[in-house]
């Protein structure tokens, strides 16, 4: 039996882009932080983001059909800790809607549009496997997450 603390220590040594997931459910527009996220193919364009089955937001991410994935800029650890630990409801000036009336917000240097194409039980998350729909990048510095914190990411030089 493998001990979850060390091995969740050892994980963090992964340095991750932070994400914001957005999806529309039965109590609204809402969020949820995730750095699970990854691309899976270009033909056809597909990513993907693991989902715990403890969370609270369970009953809307894992039924939605569409949902799109914000990665968020240097300014974004606020928008994290929000929708990791906070309210994961967004107020209907804080969104506009997007392909299938999946919510989109600010705060991103790349959002990707999705529709669900696949599910996969995981042990104790599920993975959501996406078809890029739309997408759009800005120049600019992202979020990363190293053990337990966040720091800019930019470009280096060539």
């Amino acid at each position: 039996m493998i001990d979850t603390r060390p091995l969740r220590h050892a994980l963090g040594g992964f340095a991750t882009g932070v994400c914001v997931v957005t999806a529309m459910g039965a109590r609204g527009a809402m969020g949820i932080t995730v750095n699970s996220f990854t691309s899976v193919s270009l033909e056809p364009p597909t990513v993907l983001w693991s989902l715990g089955k403890k969370s609270d937001r369970w009953p809307t991410f894992s039924q939605t059909d569409h949902f799109a994935v914000h990665v968020l800029n240097s300014d974004g650890a606020e928008l994290c800790q929000r929708f990791a630990f906070g309210n994961p409801l967004l107020e209907p000036d804080e969104f506009e809607p997007g392909i299938g009336g999946v919510p989109l917000i600010d705060g991103w240097i790349s959002r990707f549009e999705c529709h669900v194409c696949r599910r996969e039980d995981a042990g104790d998350h599920l993975l959501i496997f996406g078809r890029v729909e739309r997408f759009e990048a800005r120049d600019g510095t992202g979020l990363a997450f190293f053990r337990g914190s966040y720091g800019p990411i930019s470009r280096g030089e060539r």
